[in-house]
Formats: C-alpha cells, structure tokens, sequence
C-alpha cells in the first residue's frame, strides 16, 4: 500500500524544538486557523473549502426512494468520502486508509448522529416515500487539517442546499422543478463544526489545525465538536498520550471561539452568495429605482 512521504529526522526535531520555544514554523498562534476560503458552485449544495493548502468539495445531491422500515417518518441522509489519489500519494481508491476510516466516523458522529439535519423534514408519504440526501466529499489537496476542513464543508453545502418541492395528492407525489416552484431550504437544527487539536512533548503543547508536517510529528490528536451555541456534540482521542483533564476544558473554550468565527464566517458567504443569486431576480423586480 503507497505511504505517505515521512518527514526527515532533521525537520522532526527542527518542528519540536520550535514548539518548544512557542514558535509554529508558518508564524500562526497555538490556536489559530490558517487562512479559510469558502466559495460555493453555480449548482445549490455544492461548497469548496480551502484551508491552507488544504482543499476539499463537498456536493449535496437528493433522490427520492423509500424510506427504512424501521424510520417510516425519516428520510436518508448519507456522507460519502473519497480521497483522490491526486490528494496525496498514500491515497489509492478501492483501499481506504487509516485516516479516511477515522474522517468518516468522525464525520458521521458530527453531522448526523448529533441530528444537524432534520431527517422527518425529508419524509414525504409516511413508509413510502422520502428524500434521500447524499453528500460526497471529494478531498482534492492534503496538507493536514482534513476533519475541520469536511466538517466545514458538509455543513456548508446542506446550508447552501435546497431541495425541491413536492406536490402529494394521496398516495401519489410529484416533484416539481426549478421552474414549477421555488426549492426549499434544508432544515438545519444546529451546526456542528470539528476542530481537531495536535498535541506533542506528551500532551504539553497542543495546536489548532496543524498542517501536514506538524500532524507527522504529533503523539496524538483530540477532535472537539461542537456548534456555536457551545453545546458539544463529541470529543474523540486518537494517539497514545495521555491528557491532562483541565488542559481538555481548555481545548473546549478555545475550539468554542473557533466555532464562533468560522460559523459567522460561513454565515456572511452565505448571504453573499444569495444575494448574488438574485442579483436580477425577484428583489430587483420589486425595486423602483432606475438604473442609470
């Protein structure tokens, strides 16, 4: 199986020993993110998160099928991961990777298992029809930081998404299109965002959204997830370390002004994009004024 390209000896120490002296080699604080960029696609549901030189897609899509037994009034909600080979060398598609295994549990604990979306809102005829939403998450570029930057994307993409509406006239259903009637937003109950922390010198030192190089020299990671209300939705330990409790309320409040600043983040590029969208459309219709 391809492995990711170790980093040397000399560059090991040179990172640690930086640490040490309270240094991050690209000048960021202990807990800070790199640079954020959220743009969305032409088509809804579609979000593109660049964190660093980390870059990820994540593209809600919907069909209609039926809905479990056991959850007649739920609908489906999946997410789907892939990791392109172009992405890193130690990716290969067929043969799921260590970190691919623990990004969708991670993912899955996140978003849906935490209820971020409301599944009775995809139900259409109880035990016989519903949506089934999919989301896909293509990673593109890998320099560290994959969790947040998903998490950040999937949440993205189920906000920007809209659904179609559906006409139900007793057992039967119609999906109408675009042109028939207005698609309808997804119903969002909270929105839950990971931020993973990197700690070294056995849980003495812990960083925010390390990059590749600093995650190769780690002892182990702890992913705090939790939305802007500071309510937590998960707090899961990779790595042998052990870590001080008080030093783990601390990664909460500091994850918690992270989550704050990110979801308001996501929040202004959402209404930009809306507006952009109706730039022409239903506002301007209603507007006096005169272009000049």
């Amino acid at each position: 199986m391809p492995r990711e390209a170790e980093i040397s000896v000399n560059e090991r120490a040179f990172i640690q020993e930086a640490l040490k002296e309270q240094i991050r080699l690209d000048g960021r604080a202990f807990d800070a993110f790199r640079v954020l960029e959220l743009t969305f696609g032409d088509e809804y549901g579609v979000a593109d998160v660049q964190l660093g030189k980390t870059r990820v897609i994540a593209r809600i899509s919907v069909d209609v099928t039926a809905p479990l037994p056991e959850r007649k009034f739920d609908g489906i909600f999946q997410i789907v991961t892939e990791f392109s080979p172009m992405a890193s060398p130690a990716f290969e598609v067929g043969r799921p990777t260590d970190a691919e295994v623990i990004l969708s549990r991670i993912l899955e604990k996140a978003i849906r298992r935490s209820n971020a979306l409301d599944t009775e809102s995809l139900c259409i005829i109880a035990g016989l029809k519903c949506f089934a939403l999919r989301a896909d998450v293509h990673i593109i570029d890998h320099d560290g930081g994959l969790i947040d930057a998903s998490c950040i994307a999937v949440m993205a993409a189920l906000q920007h998404f809209r659904r179609p509406d559906v006409l139900v006239e007793g057992e039967k259903a119609t999906v109408l299109g675009l042109r028939e009637r207005e698609p309808i937003p997804l119903s969002i109950l909270h929105q839950p965002l990971c931020v993973t922390f990197s700690y070294f010198e056995e849980g003495e030192i812990f960083l925010v959204d390390a990059n590749l190089a600093e995650e190769q020299v780690r002892k182990g990671q702890v992913i705090v997830t939790l939305n802007r209300h500071g309510e937590v939705c998960q707090i899961a330990k990779y790595g042998g370390a052990t870590v001080d409790p008080l030093a783990l309320l601390n990664c909460t409040n500091i994850a918690l002004q992270n989550v704050k600043t990110i979801s308001s983040y996501i929040q202004s590029r959402l209404e930009e994009d809306a507006k952009r969208r109706d730039a022409g459309g239903l506002m301007a219709e209603l507007s006096a004024e005169n272009p000049r």
